[in-house]
């Protein structure tokens, strides 16, 4: 990823036949992360292994730490950001198992990334069922 880390797909929605999809989410010093989305389609939740991760429960932000968990359910807003200049681990689960490699690899690719105009992202974000939420920085 952009910001030196890495996502690495422990148990995917193929390999667990549509059941879930389950990753770990190493984020490096520098500021990264999604601002508040939504899926509809999907649930997902977080499981903080090391650093400090602040996350989005669709009202505000809060600091999550080591053993900290968070349930998002279908449609509810979130988000997730590692600001505190220290490397972050956190487990990703996703139900049910979505495709989210394509996702996890378009947005760590520069090259990809630069070659998308607006409507390619309108559609990428569409087929990837995340939805943003205006000024929910």
């Amino acid at each position: 990823m952009a910001n030196g880390g890495a996502a690495h797909y422990l148990a995917t929605g193929r390999s667990t036949g549509g059941a879930f999809g389950l990753y770990r989410w190493d984020m490096g010093r520098k500021p990264s992360g999604p601002s508040p989305h939504f899926h509809r389609s999907i649930t997902e939740s977080f499981f903080v292994l090391s650093g400090t991760v602040r996350l989005h429960d669709g009202t505000g932000w809060l600091d999550a730490g080591p053993g900290d968990f968070f349930h998002v359910p279908i449609g509810g807003v979130h988000g997730f950001r590692n600001e505190s200049g220290e490397p972050a681990s956190m487990l990703l689960l996703f139900t049910p198992g979505a495709p989210r490699e394509d996702y996890f690899e378009t947005l760590a690719d520069a090259a990809r990334r630069e070659a998308m105009g607006e409507a390619d992202w309108t559609d990428f974000f569409l087929r990837h069922d995340t939805f943003w939420v205006e000024g929910g920085q």
